[in-house]
């Protein structure tokens, strides 16, 4: 063989190769798999971490209202139950919407991805929509705990329509001071949730951009399925928030 056709070939071997080499894989890859494996390993192993945040606070939560149960109650009925299940429907309806978008993206059907992944977005402002105006209550009633905080509508129920609406009965000042600490871990465990939340839209911005770009239609579908595993721990993670702050001693 020519030193001319063993280059031919040679280019034309390369050229085949390159034309097998998805824009997707990065460099440090050998193949599509490998880097699947790697990415799914990286991602189950980052939610792992965020499994050990939340447990510690759940186990700080329900050790605290193992002590101080009455005072729990007593915050918990300050706790809009109707809100929170509007908020509970809305983030298993948004988990709904990112699965089809995860189904779309592997259909290749880009117009019904951006639809599931923008109807997600949306529901997650909404989401955040209705916390705020939880959180708004709690700061005009002065339950952020604080220098401010206000032992009113535990000492004295009758002063506060929501404690004689739930049949509130007067705490005394020590464990009306209790209530602070409730308000205190709602405000973290939630205020928490709803970082997640946040960051989780920002991406979901970077993903709407990114698929009208049709980058998830091509096959390659990891990012966004990957990103589907956040969004629905995020949701798993209200779930539990909802009945242990909102359902505490509720008939």
């Amino acid at each position: 063989m020519s030193d001319s056709t063993a280059v031919e070939h040679g280019a034309e071997a390369g050229g085949h190769a390159h034309s097998e080499h998805p824009h997707y894989l990065l460099h440090h890859f050998e193949s599509v798999e490998q880097q699947a494996d790697a990415s799914g390993f990286a991602m189950w192993l980052f939610l792992l971490t965020e499994v050990m945040f939340f447990s510690g606070l759940f186990v700080v939560y329900m050790i605290y209202r193992n002590w101080y149960y009455p005072a729990f109650v007593a915050g918990s009925h300050q706790l809009s139950v109707l809100l929170g299940g509007v908020n509970s429907v809305i983030l298993i309806t948004s988990s709904l919407t990112m699965a089809l978008a995860v189904w779309f993206a592997e259909r290749r059907k880009k117009n019904a991805l951006l639809a599931c992944l923008v109807t997600t977005l949306l529901l997650g402002i909404v989401f955040l929509g209705i916390k705020g105006l939880e959180y708004k209550e709690k700061f005009e009633k002065h339950h952020f705990p604080g220098a401010t905080f206000s032992l009113e509508s535990f000492v004295n129920p009758a002063s506060d329509p929501v404690a004689v609406a739930a049949g509130d009965k007067p705490l005394p000042v020590d464990t009306a001071q209790r209530t602070e600490l409730f308000f205190a871990l709602y405000f973290a465990m939630t205020g928490m949730h709803a970082l997640h939340m946040i960051i989780g839209m920002g991406l979901l911005v970077f993903i709407i951009y990114r698929a009208r770009q049709g980058a998830y239609t091509t096959g390659h579908t990891q990012f966004v399925e990957y990103f589907g595993y956040y969004w629905h721990f995020v949701d798993i993670i209200w779930i539990f928030l909802f009945p242990l702050l909102y359902l505490i001693n509720r008939h």
